[in-house]
């Protein structure tokens, strides 16, 4: 996630991310989710005349950004898709099993939260979007318009971790009969008005917000996608770097790894015959997971619930 301030952005994790990518001069490596470029910027650096480097991202206006890097730097192209989709586009490029590392750096970027046109803010009054890319999917307005109470129930309990989640659910389908949502604030005061109790110091519409994003643009399902994709993609001896912005990516990223730490046969019935390449693992995790220093933290207080965690292909 890229934090910025007026278009100042301050990249979280950046060295340690970048470092952990152990990257090559004659590399070929993939960002994920570009944003606003701070760790591309610092890949290119460090990569030669022969490196590559591959941007992704959904957001249109992270695009642009990227299209002004890639007219600047012929190492660099950028692509509107997810990474959830990096397998087709590595296997266009004939790059399937020789990408040298890959950096997904998760959640939603400040420009996203602070510019209250794109909807994603209970805070700032705006449009009731949410999508990082408006041209595809269905808005959060459309969403929590037309969607059965049952199903908002699930995605502010499922994906907000919201324990008031069906009683939330039920105002709003009780109000939007009286008339539909169209503006983040309308929505966030009926939430605020309906949950009973929140933490303290926490806008009681949080947890509800943070689910309709993740619902609208897929965020659990492009993860899971996307990080089987980077295991075909890499190279042996490539690195996956994942940084997580919550429990609920944090979880799958863990499970993920660890299921790849175990072997195959791990997960296989007993006394299954099996050959032995199937009790080897397929990743190595490198160190313990990483979060924001005492330094960051205090410059980048939307640091303190990044947690970084590093792997290594084995085959």
């Amino acid at each position: 996630m890229t934090i910025d301030s007026g278009f100042n952005h301050i990249t979280v994790l950046l060295d340690e991310a970048v470092e952990a990518l152990a990257v090559r001069p004659d590399g070929c490596y993939l960002d994920g989710t570009f944003g606003r470029g701070g760790h591309s910027r610092l890949i290119l650096s460090q990569l030669g005349p022969d490196g590559r480097l591959i941007g992704f991202d959904k957001d249109p206006q992270a695009i642009a950004t990227g299209q002004t890097l890639a007219a600047e730097d012929g190492r660099f192209v950028v692509v509107q898709r997810s990474f959830a989709e990096l397998g087709s586009v590595v296997a266009e490029r004939g790059l399937a099993g020789k990408v040298s590392g890959i950096l997904l750096d998760l959640g939603v970027s400040s420009p996203q939260l602070d510019d209250a046109e794109r909807g994603f803010s209970f805070l700032n009054d705006g449009p009731l979007d949410m999508r990082m890319d408006p041209s595809r999917g269905i808005s959060a307005a459309e969403f929590v318009n037309t969607a059965p109470v049952e199903e908002i129930a699930r995605v502010f309990k499922e994906y907000g971790e919201e324990r008031f989640s069906g009683r939330m659910a039920r105002a709003v389908a009780e109000r939007r009969d009286i008339k539909p949502f169209e503006r983040t604030a309308d929505l966030a005061e009926v939430l605020k008005v309906a949950n009973p109790a929140w933490e303290k110091g926490k806008n009681p519409a949080t947890r509800a917000f943070q689910g309709l994003r993740i619902h609208v643009n897929n965020e659990l399902g492009d993860l899971e996608a996307g990080l089987e994709a980077a295991l075909d993609a890499l190279e042996i001896g490539g690195r996956l770097v994942v940084i997580s912005f919550h429990s609920l990516e944090d979880r799958i990223v863990k499970l993920f790894m660890r299921k790849l730490v175990k072997g195959e046969a791990d997960n296989l019935p007993r006394n299954l015959p099996v050959r032995h390449v199937a009790f080897e693992p397929k990743i190595k995790i490198h160190g313990k997971a990483q979060t924001a220093s005492d330094a960051e933290l205090k410059a980048n207080p939307r640091s303190r619930s990044a947690v970084m965690r590093v792997a290594e292909k084995l085959r």
